[in-house]
């Protein structure tokens, strides 16, 4: 993330069971913590935590087990003052992460996933982190969506002409979503999903 300020990192925290990367390694509240302070120690910015996973093939949770597993780690971290982002679809995820303290949200469907959280979002003033993540398939409205409508399996990618401009002008549509829904455009940071519904190419073409 860059802002006025400069460069910020993200530590990223998966309080799930099925991460690729670090599933079932930070369940436990007291190990999740530890993890944390430790990654801002060794200069995260931000600790990004999320209690549901996206790897390729991943079924979603219940809500009140996402909330359970998220709620109080923000709550700890927010009471060591350290800035934390919360990764969840879900606007009553959100809405609870924010009461315990997180100052961003981030949201891998862009909005998409849950209709309510730009209305969260909105209220609460935070920055909103929006990421590209193509569907499966199209659907008329605005969701709901999960990780099982979204095309980020390893050999499935999405079909791209133009990676940069699809992605940019798909963004820029969720852009004018969350603006229209009443989130201050300047809250608004970008995120152009690598890995979710691209392939190698994708991914090097939009780094580039």
């Amino acid at each position: 993330m860059v802002d006025g300020a400069g460069v910020k990192i993200l530590g990223v925290v998966n309080v799930t069971a099925d991460s690729f990367s670090d599933g079932g390694r930070y369940l436990d509240l007291d190990a999740a913590l530890a993890h944390a302070r430790a990654l801002h120690a060794d200069g995260a910015d931000i600790i990004d935590v999320g209690g549901e996973s996206t790897r390729p093939g991943a079924h979603r949770v219940d809500e009140a087990v996402e909330a359970r597993r998220v709620v109080p780690l923000v709550a700890a971290l927010a009471a060591d003052g350290i800035d934390v982002s919360v990764d969840t679809m879900r606007a009553g995820v959100a809405a609870a992460a924010i009461e315990a303290g997180a100052s961003f949200v981030n949201d891998v469907s862009g909005g998409r996933a849950d209709r309510r959280m730009a209305e969260v979002v909105a209220d609460s003033g935070l920055p909103w982190i929006l990421m590209h993540w193509r569907p499966l398939t199209e659907r008329a409205g605005s969701g709901p969506y999960g990780p099982e409508d979204f095309t980020h399996r390893a050999g499935q990618p999405s079909a791209y002409r133009d990676v940069v401009g699809e992605v940019s002008g798909e963004l820029l549509a969720q852009v004018d979503a969350a603006v229209a829904a009443g989130v201050d455009p300047d809250r608004l940071i970008l995120d152009p999903g690598l890995g979710f519904a691209k392939g190698a190419e994708h991914n090097w073409g939009l780094l580039r």
